[in-house]
């Protein structure tokens, strides 16, 4: 079956930090003209899906809209609504979190919170950290945005949202419920907004752990690129393997893997 639409993710895919990474803007051109569906969808939870377009405006890629993005705040403020609607919640992360939990009607409180919920955040404090150990020891429940310990910036790396769970895991000796990839809620919630089957469906990504499991679990095929986290020589460390391999999202021709696709099925 042809693959007609893309699901993406954007650090270490799109951009690295700062810069855009070579072949991406007109990568996302080719798409837009070709009308091709495709949607970015990011364990990013500080920013909205308005900061990302303006983010990559900034970096020469235009034309995109709200309905291109789906971040894992988005995903997250979703999933709480539909399980406590009017819910509260201690937040420790970015304003895009905070953003898209209001939207769906919940409120932010340090006053016996239904729910503590952790995502990436620069404002990190031992404070914090206090809070929400405090919180979960009374019984509000630990949520997460995403797992990723680590996020690719122009310079290297820095941590990410799973480095931040980590002390308030230890502290209680409880593990957060994840909401972003590899968790099939978010694949799920990002294949409904774009109308699409997994079949049809390639996933893109530079995260072995998050992007092509997620990918995999969800049935569509995967395309792993070298231009964010992973290397090919931490493939050998992974039971499972993408399906393409690429240096970076310019190397990503649908036109090519449907034509190899077609021999196969021949």
């Amino acid at each position: 079956m042809a693959i007609k639409n893309i699901i993406s993710d954007m650090d270490g895919v799109i951009y690295r930090g700062k810069n855009l990474i070579p072949g991406a803007k007109e990568c996302v051109e080719n798409l837009l003209k070709n009308n091709i569906k495709f949607l970015f969808l990011t364990n990013n939870s500080e920013q909205t899906a308005i900061d990302l377009i303006r983010k990559l405006e900034l970096l020469g890629i235009k034309g995109l809209t709200e309905k291109n993005f789906i971040t894992s705040a988005m995903a997250t403020a979703m999933f709480l609504s539909e399980q406590k609607p009017g819910g509260t919640a201690y937040v420790i992360g970015g304003g895009g979190l905070i953003n898209e939990l209001y939207k769906v009607g919940f409120s932010i409180s340090e006053n016996n919170p239904d729910y503590v919920v952790v995502g990436k955040t620069k404002s990190y404090n031992f404070e914090m950290i206090k809070k929400a150990v405090e919180l979960i020891n009374k019984g509000a429940k630990f949520i997460a945005t995403n797992p990723d310990v680590i996020d690719p910036i122009e310079n290297g790396i820095e941590p990410a949202c799973g480095a931040l769970l980590a002390p308030i895991e230890r502290a209680t000796g409880k593990s957060p419920f994840v909401v972003g990839k590899p968790n099939a809620i978010m694949m799920t919630l990002a294949k409904r907004k774009l109308g699409v089957h997994s079949e049809e469906t390639l996933m893109i990504g530079d995260r072995m752990d998050t992007d092509i499991i997620g990918g995999l679990e969800a049935g569509m095929k995967t395309c792993l690129v070298l231009s964010g986290v992973s290397t090919k020589e931490m493939l050998n460390k992974f039971p499972y393997r993408p399906n393409y391999i690429f240096n970076n999202i310019s190397e990503v021709n649908l036109e090519k893997i449907n034509k190899e696709l077609e021999i196969l099925e021949k």
